[in-house]
C-alpha cells in the first residue's frame, strides 16, 4: 500500500512549498501510507475465507473470487491513471482510502460468493489508485527533495506492512485472537488512513491536464538569479533526474517556475491522448528500455499470480485447522529482507548495459526454482523459505529494472512507462487467470497452477539468457574491432 500528506494548501500561484513546508505534507503522506499498510489480517485472508466466518469452498476462493481482483485491476488502471492527473491526486487518494474501508467492512460482514466477489472489485480499485499516492508528493515538494521524500514514503509503507504482519502473527499465535478481530484492527487502521488523507493540500498543477506555464520567460532562456547574481538554466525539465521506485508508478511533477505570473493551461482529453501516444512511441524506441520493460511486464505478471495464490498453496500443503500457521511472520521476514536487498543493490557496481540481460536470466531461473520447490516439496517450512527467496529476488530485480528504465528515458514520462508496463503485466495475468485459474477456463488445482508458474519463469529465464549471451558476444566483438580500426586508420 501507499501514503499521503499535508495540512496547508500551496500558494495560489501553483508554486511548491519551500523550506520546511515540505515536512508536514510528507509526514502526513507517510502516516497515510503506514496506516493504510497496517493490515494484520491480510496474511491470513485465505484461511479467513475458508474458515467458519465465510465458509467458502476452495474452488470458490481460488477459481471464482481471487480472479475478480485481476480483472477489475486491469479494467480500472487506465481510467484511474487519467483521472488521477485530471483530478490532481487528492480526490483519488481519498477514493483509495474509502475503497479500503469498504473492502474491510465487507470482509467483516459480507456473506456469500457474490458479495465477496464485489469485495475483490473494490480491492482492485484500491490497487489501481495506488498511482495517486506515488504521484502526489512530487507536485508538492521541490525537485531537490524528490529522493528524500520518496525514501520516506516508501519506507513508511514497508514498515506499516511489516508491523501489521508481525502484529497479526503475534495476536494469532500468542494471544489466540480470532481472524475476525484482526479484520477489525485492519478496518480501524485504514479508517485512520482515510481521515489523514483529508488534511492533504490540494496540488495546483499536474502533468497533463493542469499545466503551469510562464507568461514572461520561455522554457529555454537563461535568467539572472537576483539573490545571488548567478545565471541559472530555466529549464527544470532538463535538470530532472529519475527517482527510485518499486511495481508501483511515481511521476515527478514539480517543475520550478521562475515567472512571476504563472498561468494554468488546461489540456483537453484528445490532446492528452495524442501526447501519450507520441511519448509511448518515443520511450519504447530504445532497445535497453524495451528489454527491461519486457522483463518487468512478464515477471510482474508471474509475481502477481504467485503472490495471489501462495496462501492457497500453503493451505493445501498443511491445512490451518491442523497446524499453527506463520503466514504473518513469513510476510514480515520476506518484506524486511527484500528491503535490505533493495538497499544493498544501490552499492553494487555492475555494467548493466552489458550484463543486465544475463543477470535477469539467472535470477529469473532462481525464481523459477523457488516456485518449483514450493510446488513439489510438500513441506510447509520449505514452502515458507522458498517464498522468502522468491520475494527477495523479485524485489531486487524490479528495483534494478525500475532504475534502468528511468535512466534510459529521455523525457519525464516515468508514470507513463511504468503504467504501461503494469498494464501489460495485468493483461498477461488476466489471460493466464482466464486459462489456468478461472472456473470458466481450465480451473486447475493449486499444485498444477504453481507448476505452470514455475515453467513460466523458466521460459522467461531461457529467453533472456539467449538474448543476453547474444548481447555480450556482440559487445565483445565490437571491442575487438575497435583496436583494429584505430590501427588501420594510423598512417
Amino acid at each position: 500500500m501507499e501514503a499521503r500528506a499535508g495540512l496547508r494548501a500551496p500558494p495560489a500561484s501553483g508554486r511548491a512549498p519551500r523550506g520546511s513546508c515540505w515536512v508536514l505534507p510528507t509526514a502526513l503522506l507517510c502516516l497515510y501510507g503506514f496506516f493504510a499498510s497496517l493490515r494484520p489480517s491480510e496474511p491470513f485472508l485465505t484461511r479467513y475465507l475458508l474458515g467458519p466466518d465465510k465458509n467458502l469452498t476452495e474452488t470458490q476462493v481460488f477459481n471464482e473470487i481471487y480472479p475478480v481482483w485481476t480483472y477489475s485491476y486491469l479494467v480500472l488502471l487506465f481510467p484511474v491513471f487519467l483521472a488521477t492527473d485530471y483530478l490532481r491526486y487528492k480526490p483519488v487518494i481519498l477514493l483509495q482510502g474509502l475503497s479500503l474501508i469498504v473492502t474491510w467492512f465487507m470482509l467483516l460482514y459480507a456473506q456469500g460468493l457474490l458479495a465477496i466477489q464485489f469485495l475483490e472489485f473494490f480491492y482492485g480499485l484500491v490497487t489501481a489508485t495506488e498511482i495517486a499516492y506515488y504521484s502526489y508528493i512530487y507536485s508538492i515538494v521541490d525537485l531537490n527533495l524528490y529522493q528524500k521524500v520518496t525514501s520516506y514514503c516508501r519506507s513508511a509503507t514497508l514498515v506499516g506492512y511489516t508491523v501489521g504482519s508481525i502484529c497479526g502473527q503475534v495476536l494469532v499465535s500468542v494471544a489466540s485472537w480470532s481472524l475476525f478481530s484482526l479484520n477489525v484492527i485492519s478496518l480501524t487502521s485504514v479508517s485512520v488512513a482515510f481521515a489523514t488523507a483529508w488534511f492533504l493540500p490540494m496540488p495546483q498543477k499536474s502533468l497533463f491536464f493542469h499545466l503551469v506555464l510562464r507568461s514572461q520567460v520561455s522554457r529555454e532562456m537563461k535568467v539572472l538569479d537576483c539573490k545571488n547574481g548567478a545565471v541559472i538554466q530555466d529549464d527544470a525539465a532538463l535538470k530532472r533526474v529519475p527517482g527510485w521506485e518499486d511495481i508501483e508508478s511515481k511521476v515527478p511533477l514539480n517543475v520550478e517556475e521562475h515567472s512571476a505570473e504563472p498561468q494554468e493551461q488546461k489540456v483537453d482529453i484528445s490532446k492528452v491522448l495524442k501526447e501519450l501516444w507520441r511519448d509511448f512511441l518515443h520511450c519504447y524506441s530504445s532497445r535497453p528500455m524495451l528489454c527491461w520493460s519486457v522483463w518487468w511486464a512478464f515477471s510482474t505478471c508471474g509475481y502477481f499470480q504467485v503472490i495471489n495464490y501462495t496462501q492457497g498453496l500453503w493451505e493445501m500443503v498443511l491445512p490451518s485447522q491442523s497446524f499453527e500457521i506463520y503466514n504473518g511472520g513469513v510476510e514480515a521476514v520476506s518484506t524486511l529482507l527484500g528491503a535490505v536487498a533493495v538497499f544493498a543493490v544501490g552499492y553494487v557496481k555492475v555494467s548493466w548495459a552489458i550484463w543486465g540481460e544475463v543477470a535477469l536470466a539467472l535470477f529469473s531461473l532462481i525464481i523459477a526454482a523457488a516456485v518449483y520447490v514450493m510446488d513439489t516439496v510438500r513441506n510447509i517450512w520449505v514452502c515458507y523459505v522458498s517464498y522468502v527467496i522468491f520475494r527477495i529476488v523479485y524485489m531486487l530485480l524490479i528495483t534494478i529494472a525500475t532504475f534502468q528504465i528511468a535512466t534510459n528515458l529521455s523525457m519525464e514520462r516515468y508514470a507513463l512507462v511504468f503504467g504501461i508496463n503494469t498494464f501489460i503485466a495485468l493483461a498477461l495475468q488476466t489471460l493466464l487467470t482466464l486459462i489456468v485459474v478461472d472456473s470458466s477456463g481450465l480451473g486447475l488445482n493449486i499444485f498444477t497452477q504453481f507448476m505452470i508458474y514455475a515453467s513460466y519463469f523458466a521460459a522467461i529465464s531461457l529467453v533472456f539468457l539467449v538474448s543476453g549471451i547474444h548481447s555480450v558476444m556482440k559487445n565483445y566483438r565490437r571491442q575487438e574491432e575497435m583496436p583494429s580500426r584505430s590501427t588501420a586508420s594510423t598512417p
